[in-house]
């Protein structure tokens, strides 16, 4: 039989549609044995169990006297066993005498599926042993094409397995990341917010929140936080802190305290290369338009004001969150009048980059709310992602990007 047709039979074979690998394997040794063109009168499948050292005889099949079933082979009493893993292929006489007085005199194997490692010894899980007329030289290029054909046939739906596996784990992931954001509109009392989180991989370390309890219209929470992972990790952090601030903002904790002991379950819980810079405020109904804040080692957040055009960075009043358990966590204020626009941001606005590697930088971010500060807090938003998406649409560079506009409106 050619050698391409046979593959391409292997592969026809493979391609449909089995309960698990066995089943797979148990079909193409019949299809192998039933070819007039291969010459095999029978066939058995062996399965390696890493428990007893043995190989157990899970199939048979053909015109060949049965074997007693899940006969076993110790891979002790079989060195040429450990030989398949570099020749694939082996023809060998039979020893064993229950198998000799069934008349298998001769034998020839082919290793199939996964290599483990057993006692020193690099081991095919799955066997093929096959009986013909003429069990010879000729035999190894034809067990050769078997075993390589259904390796990659096995191969490839283990890879389809983890794909869905993946899809699947990242369809959640999506979910978990999606049930940390809050919706992107919010009103409270003199206040219209709008955010936006956009994750540079399937899910990020990128996330902000809006925390209020029970309809307090005292005060409102507002975080934005960056995990310094990536991908999956990244997420799981961002999902902790976030939900640790949800609890201790229900128990109306100072907002110092608040962060302490957060940093220090962080500090716990995670690696110190996972650590989170966070930025966290409070809206107040102030008449005045207190804000509270505290900045743990988060991009300076930008407060622009109506009145005068100008603005304000405001800086970091403590440490990021994890690498430090002894860290504390001042506060500071600022009031806001009507007009006036809070922006909060991750890294990846402000460290956009170019085609030639250039920041879009904390000035155009300026220079975006000068432009559009008449607008809604939601048009802000917009039109600033807009502008850096515009501006690093060239780049390979990307990374989570994260807005927040607090815009005052009354």
């Amino acid at each position: 039989m050619q050698i391409r047709k046979l593959y391409r039979t292997i592969e026809t074979i493979a391609s449909r549609s089995f309960t698990n690998e066995e089943e797979l394997l148990k079909n193409v040794l019949q299809a192998v044995i039933r070819n007039e063109e291969i010459s095999m009168k029978g066939g058995r499948l062996w399965k390696f169990d890493s428990k007893t050292g043995t190989y157990a005889l899970i199939f048979q099949d053909g015109e060949i006297e049965r074997i007693r079933a899940n006969f076993r082979v110790k891979v002790k009493d079989y060195p040429i066993f450990s030989e398949l893993a570099q020749v694939r292929t082996v023809l060998a006489k039979e020893h064993d005498r229950y198998l000799r007085e069934r008349g298998i005199l001769k034998y020839s194997a082919t290793g199939i599926g996964e290599k483990v490692q057993w006692r020193g010894k690099t081991l095919y899980r799955y066997m093929m042993a096959f009986n013909a007329d003429n069990i010879d030289e000729n035999l190894t290029s034809t067990l050769n094409i078997i075993s390589a054909a259904l390796n990659s046939a096995l191969s490839g739906k283990k890879i389809e397995r983890q794909a869905r596996k993946l899809e699947a784990e990242m369809d959640k992931a999506r979910e978990i990341q999606r049930s940390i954001l809050p919706q992107h509109e919010m009103r409270f009392n003199k206040y219209e917010l709008y955010g936006v989180s956009l994750a540079d991989l399937v899910v990020g370390g990128d996330f902000f929140d809006y925390l209020q309890f029970e309809q307090d219209t005292e005060r409102l929470g507002v975080v934005i936080g960056d995990a310094a992972s990536k991908g999956f990790s990244a997420a799981a952090q961002a999902l902790y802190v976030s939900g640790a601030l949800r609890m201790g903002f229900a128990f109306q904790t100072k907002i110092g305290s608040l962060l302490s002991r957060i940093n220090s379950l962080v500090h716990q819980t995670f690696s110190e290369e996972q650590f989170v810079s966070l930025f966290y405020c409070e809206l107040t109904d102030a008449k005045n338009g207190l804000v509270l804040f505290a900045n743990c080692g988060h991009n300076h957040p930008i407060i622009y004001r109506n009145q005068t055009g100008s603005h304000d960075f405001l800086e970091t009043t403590g440490q990021m969150l994890g690498p430090f358990p002894e860290a504390s966590f001042k506060t500071d204020n600022i009031l806001m009048n009507k007009g006036d626009v809070l922006l909060l941001y991750t890294d990846g606005v402000s460290e956009a980059r170019n085609e030639q590697s250039e920041f879009y930088g904390e000035r155009r971010i300026v220079e975006q709310i000068e432009k559009h500060h008449k607008n809604s807090a939601k048009d802000i938003t917009r039109l600033l992602l807009e502008d850096v998406q515009t501006y690093s649409a060239s780049s390979e560079q990307a990374d989570d990007k994260t807005i927040v506009t607090i815009k005052r409106v009354e």
